[in-house]
């Protein structure tokens, strides 16, 4: 295979696994050098701009990570989304060109077909079917878990930045009485050595 280079890669196109999706559904095709920015960019706008009701991410291979991780920055962004996850198998079409060609005989090319795991994602303001399989409820919108994890993240680093600069003062202004309180001291003591070093 070291004479072998790939050619092209090629998806095959299969449905999306939701029955009942309106005709105009968004589909985001992540891929594996996909930015999130550009995907969640485009995605919030379809959501909050064009006011549309579903949105479905759907990667295979090594962009399945990157898939969910969208996702999951769609929920916390918008609230309130229901989530139905289908996991399936999707082949991949790798044609590999030979770079050193018998000098009598044509070019070869060899066609792999890879079946690679993939991901769909379905999110919805509209309430789904909960008992079909990979259903997720929304999550409490800024309630209990999320919003005390929020709430306690964010208040501990504001606790770290704003209380700092009011103690740190009151600090400066008791070592500073201690030093005045303990000078009298710390010069009476020096009194009673006998070389006098103060």
């Amino acid at each position: 295979m070291e004479n072998f280079r790939k050619v092209r890669t090629s998806e095959e196109e299969s449905p999306l696994p939701f029955p009942d999706l309106p005709p105009d559904v968004v589909e985001m095709k992540v891929k594996e050098g996909s930015k999130i920015r550009n995907l969640m960019n485009f995605a919030m706008a379809q959501m909050e701009l064009k006011g549309r009701r579903q949105i479905v991410f759907s990667g295979c291979g090594r962009a399945v990570t990157k898939t969910i991780t969208c996702v999951e920055i769609m929920k916390r962004k918008l609230g309130g989304l229901h989530q139905v996850t289908k996991v399936r198998y999707k082949t991949l079409l790798e044609v590999w060109e030979n770079q050193d060609p018998l000098p009598s005989g044509p070019a070869q090319n060899l066609t792999v077909h890879k079946n690679v795991p993939s991901i769909c994602i379905l999110l919805s303001r509209d309430p789904l079917d909960p008992n079909q399989m990979g259903y997720q409820p929304p999550e409490p919108q800024h309630g209990p878990q999320l919003g005390d994890a929020e709430d306690t993240s964010s208040s501990s680093t504001k606790g770290l930045k704003r209380p700092l600069s009011p103690p740190s003062e009151e600090l400066l202004t008791k070592k500073l009485q201690v030093q005045v309180t303990e000078s009298p001291r710390g010069s009476e003591t020096t009194d009673y050595q006998p070389d006098g070093h103060h």
